[in-house]
């Protein structure tokens, strides 16, 4: 059996953790400099004619869609003119490539303190959300807790490194570490109640946000949808006076509201409710005592790529018939088990693991046109795979006086927090 998490990471459906070793607790990101991450990928190729400019932009405690935005006000561009591959964790230092619809020219305007630009170049390919292999980082774990450290650290490696990898739940950053509210208000959109999923956004509160904060959350929650009063918001509330503004101006108009916040925010709420969905699914199948490394009857599996990137877009499923070349290929690294990433497509699996995925869902009262939202395109989410095992290419760990050193690489897609929550089992706003 494997060992229960006890900590906040449970709410988001995080229950097990597959190490039972004692945790060295810890702080993640006490300096940015602490969470080094660089993205991997090839980049569109060169063209002196292309309509696209292509930069590496590396940003030091920037959130990725306010990163986004600035650099279009600096830029005079719609944000949706710039591409990007992937999200980036707001506390550290990330090096990613993103796409420009402009001129090279125009990057010159970006002067934003703590960001840089470097290795332009014309393409006539722009950046997409998913463009890139994965991503190497450096991470620096201190305050610790434990006295032997070192140890507890070395044996969860250890236990690691035999099991082909680790748990690949979505990590926290998915959820909000310290107001994990992102799934709530999906789970609000899901349900078609656009209302509570502007009042869950707006008023959630967090015992890890500044008393101006809350105390803002406080006034909103008391405003019984009427925000014609409302003025001033923190300025850290950038979002959510974007909702306010709105419907200051629209009363009662939720998805105009919703519709108002950037594109890779309105699909970030129903993605984080389908991966609370999977962390259920994954839980539910360390709960049974399922092999995450290896295929039973009724499992799906997706191949990699000659990258080593799983290919979600190609699910077999496990019968009696192919089992034993689904068992060759996940032990030799060509594949792996997966679960489903439940939307609007409706796909399960079959098996003990079919009946796990359902059981969440009739739990949840759930069906797949739940997943297509009316009005608000950018909300509606069809279904996917995941691998219920992330390998830790070149993991290394270094110790210090007070503090240890871990660098590895994931593919995309993949949660670093994931690897440390193994070896430092810790609270949520920890990492």
């Amino acid at each position: 059996m494997y060992r229960a998490c006890r900590t906040a990471e449970a709410g988001v459906g995080m229950l097990y953790y597959l190490t039972d070793t004692d945790g060295t607790g810890g702080r993640l990101k006490a300096d940015a400099e602490d969470f080094v991450v660089r993205e991997v990928s090839e980049g569109p190729a060169p063209s002196d004619s292309g309509k696209y400019t292509i930069a590496t932009v590396t940003s030091r405690n920037w959130e990725t869609n306010r990163l986004i935005r600035m650099m279009a006000k600096a830029m005079h561009i719609s944000r949706e003119r710039i591409g990007y591959a992937g999200t980036k964790d707001k506390r550290a230092v990330t090096s990613q490539r993103m796409s420009f619809e402009c001129p090279p020219s125009a990057l010159s305007g970006i002067d934003l303190k703590d960001v840089s630009v470097s290795d332009i170049y014309r393409s006539d390919r722009q950046i997409r959300m998913g463009d890139l292999s994965g991503n190497r980082f450096s991470i620096t774990v201190r305050e610790i807790e434990a006295d032997d450290a070192e140890a507890l650290v070395t044996e969860s490696v250890g236990i690691i490194g035999e099991a082909g990898g680790f748990p690949n739940y979505y990590g926290v950053q998915r959820f909000g570490p310290a107001r994990p509210v992102t799934h709530l208000v999906g789970e609000r959109i899901v349900r078609g109640d656009l209302r509570g999923a502007v009042e869950t956004y707006l008023a959630f509160p967090s015992e890890f946000e500044g008393e101006d904060v809350s105390e803002a959350r406080r006034m909103l929650s008391r405003c019984g949808g009427d925000y014609s009063d409302v003025d001033g918001l923190p300025k850290m509330m950038g979002y959510e006076s974007i909702l306010v503004f709105h419907l200051k101006k629209n009363p009662g108009d939720w998805a105009g509201a919703i519709s108002e916040l950037p594109s890779g925010l309105q699909m970030m709420f129903t993605h984080a409710y389908q991966s609370y969905l999977f962390n259920l699914m994954l839980s539910g199948r360390m709960a049974a005592g399922m092999p995450l490394d290896r295929p039973v009857e009724g499992d799906t599996v997706i191949p990699v790529d000659a990258a080593g990137v799983p290919i979600h877009e190609e699910p077999s499923k496990v019968t009696s018939r192919n089992i034993r070349l689904a068992e060759r290929q996940v032990a030799r690294g060509r594949a792996y088990v997966a679960a489903s990433v439940f939307g609007s497509d409706g796909m399960l699996s079959d098996g003990d693991m079919g009946k796990i995925e359902r059981s969440v869902l009739e739990k949840e009262k759930l069906s797949p046109e739940d997943f297509v939202v009316p009005g608000l395109p950018h909300c509606s989410a069809s279904g996917s795979w995941r691998e219920v095992l992330c390998r830790a290419e070149d993991l290394s760990v270094s110790f210090d006086e007070d503090s240890y050193s871990a660098s590895f690489y994931l593919t995309k897609g993949n949660y670093a927090t994931c690897l440390m929550r193994e070896l430092m089992k810790t609270e949520m706003n920890r990492y």
